[in-house]
């Protein structure tokens, strides 16, 4: 028979800190947004220097400032300063008169997702210097091993927060007996409330140098006013003023003095403050965010309702409410329990489909398998609640010995709730199946220099698989100097196969650089044809063939 402990203290304290361990068992927090090509590409060798260095990643990226730089073969820098970010690509103005040689990008961006994306690579201009790329001082870069481990810790003591928060106010407001002294349950509802306090505040004062790079003595005025004036940072002041409204709203509510408009004005605040935590995380980044963000308040709700339920439940009502009120109680928590844990497995499931994606994705990344882990354990839960609801009646009934006997089953119900909870901290901060899958099957890069007459072209089309292709376009005459294109154009088409040619949509940047996006339907060697207008009357074609994977 399993030992239950008694005092309701105890029990919560004991939750605590089994939830605490959990999250010190997640690892740290990893950017969700990956770099998927460059251009001119990594170690290569370009004929010309670009006008711009671009970055494509898996999704929108916003650069930090002064954290993207280009270096010349001497050092200095020779870009514009001027990067800034359209869709999933980042665009890096360079100076005009770059000198031949091998030069440095490095960058660090912020994903939608708010976490940070930093890194660097070379490429050489004519031939590689002797010496081999500048080397960059001066540009925190770095992650400080104390931030990295104190993010997910502070981010998921306001979750426990939460779930304390909800599951005292609705025991209060809508369980409770009133002959019973509420000051214990009181006492847990503000421990989690400043628990939401203290994570939102220690999570602004870590973002800081979370994404300008650096540690705790590298605080820049300048990035504490990009990060108050992200979405992070709107998030995040939202949340403590609508936790600031809810608590006001609760006291009289919680007193059952509160009236109807009360009760709605709580309910939007609620919607309000937990969006928060969706709108500051991955969820937003997806590629359908509106489902994601949806489904994602919905599963924390049911998981601070569920788990903060449980807690109220063992640790307060089971020990002190007699019979008839447990008949009473019981019921209505075994209904509630079976929607939350029904509404966190149909929302998971969705979340899942969107940042797994495929059956690769699911068998073949850590994020697939502690997906795997969540779904078994989640399966356990849902075992352990039925045998929970079975003593529903019993207790309904009067049965003296069927409170004790559901306490045990909570108790291991509990238990289990806390490792799944531990699973999902470690899955937050775990890059997404989708993109890790991204990141492992890295897109390759047809590259072509193609001369004519009237000009040099410089050609990148990536990742050169069937479906959407990007393409890069930049032109020189044939003197070395850019290039004033009127007008582009580019088709591709498969004589093999029979495919007549097909129009990319091209959207011209500079005089001399155009990109853009061409939907190839099938592999094989595609046949490319670039015309170039360079005057009212001068124009000319080039061809090249690239091979495109399935």
């Amino acid at each position: 028979m399993m030992a239950v402990v008694t005092k309701p203290r105890i029990v919560v304290a004991g939750v605590l800190l089994g939830l605490l361990g959990a999250v010190l068992l997640a690892t740290p927090a990893q950017a969700h947004a990956a770099l998927v090509s460059t251009y001119p590409t990594r170690d290569s060798v370009v004929a010309e220097a670009p006008r711009q260095v671009v970055l494509s990643f898996t999704e929108g990226v916003t650069p930090v400032p002064g954290r993207v730089v280009v270096l010349g073969p001497d050092g200095s820098r020779v870009d514009e300063d001027a990067s800034r970010a359209t869709g999933v690509q980042l665009l890096i103005p360079i100076r005009s008169g770059a000198p031949r040689g091998t030069y440095l990008v490095s960058f660090r961006v912020i994903s939608q997702d708010s976490h940070p994306v930093a890194g660097s690579f070379a490429f050489s201009v004519g031939a590689p210097s002797p010496g081999g790329p500048p080397t960059l001082t001066g540009a925190g870069s770095g992650e400080d091993p104390f931030i990295a481990a104190a993010f997910p810790v502070v981010r998921w003591l306001g979750y426990v927060g939460l779930l304390l928060l909800a599951g005292a106010a609705l025991v209060l407001a809508l369980l409770w007996p009133r002959r019973l002294d509420a000051r214990d349950p009181n006492r847990v509802l503000w421990i989690g409330a400043g628990l939401i306090v203290a994570a939102t505040l220690l999570e602004l004062f870590l973002e800081v140098p979370y994404l300008a790079g650096g540690g705790l003595g590298d605080l820049r005025g300048e990035d504490v006013r990009e990060v108050l004036a992200s979405r992070y940072g709107t998030a995040h002041l939202v949340r403590l003023g609508a936790l600031g409204a809810v608590l006001v709203l609760l006291r009289p509510i919680i007193k059952g003095t509160g009236w109807g408009a009360d009760r709605v004005l709580l309910a939007v605040l609620g919607v309000v403050g937990v969006s928060t935590w969706s709108v500051s995380g991955h969820p937003s980044a997806t590629p359908v965010p509106m489902v994601t963000l949806v489904a994602d308040m919905v599963h924390i709700s049911a998981m601070s309702v569920w788990l903060g339920g449980l807690v109220m439940l063992v640790g307060f009502l089971l020990p002190r409410a007699n019979g008839e009120e447990l008949g009473a109680i019981v019921p209505v928590w075994s209904r509630w329990a079976l929607y939350a844990v029904a509404v966190l497995v149909l929302t998971g499931t969705a979340q899942a489909l969107v940042e797994v994606g495929t059956v690769d994705a699911l068998v073949g990344t850590r994020y697939g398998w502690l997906v795997l882990a969540k779904v078994g354990l989640v399966l356990l839960v849902v075992g352990v609640a039925s045998m929970a609801r079975r003593l529903v009646v019993p207790i309904a009934a009067g049965s003296a010995d069927s409170p004790g006997r559901l306490r045990r089953v909570l108790v291991v119900e509990g238990i289990v709730a806390t490792l799944i909870l531990g699973l999902t901290s470690v899955l937050v901060q775990t890059t997404p199946a989708r993109t890790a899958n991204a990141n492992s099957t890295a897109p390759t890069v047809q590259s072509a220099v193609l001369s004519d007459a009237l000009f040099v072209l410089t050609v990148d089309v990536q990742p050169a698989v069937v479906g959407p292709n990007d393409v890069h376009l930049y032109a020189t005459t044939p003197d070395g100097r850019p290039a004033d294109v009127k007008e582009w154009r580019v088709t591709a088409s498969l004589p093999a196969k029979g495919i007549e040619p097909i129009d990319a949509v091209i959207l011209p940047v500079t005089p001399s650089h155009a990109t853009g996006q061409i939907n190839l339907p099938t592999d094989g060697t595609w046949t490319f044809a670039f015309t170039l207008r360079v005057s009212d009357i001068d124009q000319s074609t080039v061809r090249t063939d690239f091979s495109v994977r399935p």
